[in-house]
């Protein structure tokens, strides 16, 4: 192990990828953990330990000698009990700080479901005292394309609720900003991270429309027609309330904060879905393709 005192999760992942080239770049020294280190990026100053959020003992391992932990949450049915175990093993390891990736509006009672578990994950962090910051990002931007069917249709129970899209690497600007700071300025602290403008999924669809050139519209759904319209993707329960949920949230208005935290942590102003779109043509390729 190198002189690393600062440690990522998910570095396979897009984001966490994002991060870890970001602090690499700033000739950071990092420690990156990952399932299967074969496919961790190679970096400067980076070295690479084998656990997961499964493997309590090899976790443990991994965090020694770490001051820092940047704790990218899971993406599978049990990642809660994997978050905990995690953090558990951070105190255990003798973790003095974790900036968690969050999610915009968790709570409790969040509509969607899986804000619920991040604001679990987050409440299990304050509990073991140690310093912390929260990150809490809307959707992705980058993902706005995927929602669209080939056809051009984003759809969904989502009404005239606004969401305010954030890029991937503003999130990754602000985590690699949160994590490289000289003094304790972030800790306690919670940032809500959105795009500039928050807007309806017709207002969406009219962008990627105008942008693109390619038909593409909003198609309301009750609740009943989205779980119909996703029925043939053999999706688990829990993958299908999460889906759902995600319009739900929505249409409730718990996704229209736009917040400026994008800009005052990182010096620029955050990405717009036109901007996304004009630079990332291979994102909406699958819609409505030219004959």
């Amino acid at each position: 192990m190198n002189n690393a005192s600062l440690a990522i999760t998910g570095v396979t992942g897009k984001l966490g990828s994002r991060v870890a080239r970001r602090l690499a770049k700033m000739g950071q020294p990092q420690r990156l953990i990952a399932r299967d280190p074969a496919r961790v990026p190679e970096l400067p100053q980076a070295e690479v330990a084998r656990a997961s959020f499964e493997d309590i003992p090899a976790m443990k391992a991994a965090l020694a000698g770490i001051r820092t932990l940047f704790l990218v949450p899971g993406n599978a049915e049990t990642r809660l009990e994997g978050h905990f175990a995690t953090i558990d093993a951070a105190v255990g390891a003798g973790v003095e700080r974790i900036v968690y990736m969050s999610f915009l509006a968790c709570g409790p009672n969040a509509t969607f479901t899986h804000s619920r578990e991040h604001y679990q994950t987050e409440d299990h962090i304050r509990a073991t005292g140690l310093r912390y910051t929260f990150l809490r990002p809307n959707f992705y931007l980058d993902s706005v394309p995927t929602w669209f069917s080939p056809e051009g249709f984003i759809q969904g129970p989502a009404g005239e609720g606004t969401v305010s899209w954030v890029s991937l690497d503003d999130i990754a600007d602000v985590a690699a900003s949160v994590l490289t700071a000289s003094s304790d300025i972030h800790d306690g602290n919670s940032y809500n991270l959105t795009g500039p403008k928050a807007l309806t999924l017709a207002q969406t669809a009219a962008i990627v429309a105008e942008v693109t050139g390619r038909r593409a519209a909003f198609k309301p759904e009750t609740i009943e027609e989205a779980r119909a319209s996703r029925a043939r993707y053999n999706a688990t329960e829990w993958d299908l309330t999460a889906w759902i949920s995600t319009y739900l949230a929505i249409s409730t208005g718990e996704l229209s904060v736009v917040s400026h935290s994008v800009p005052a942590l990182t010096g620029h102003e955050a990405q717009s879905l036109a901007d996304y779109l004009k630079h990332n043509p291979e994102s909406y390729r699958h819609i409505n393709p030219p004959a």
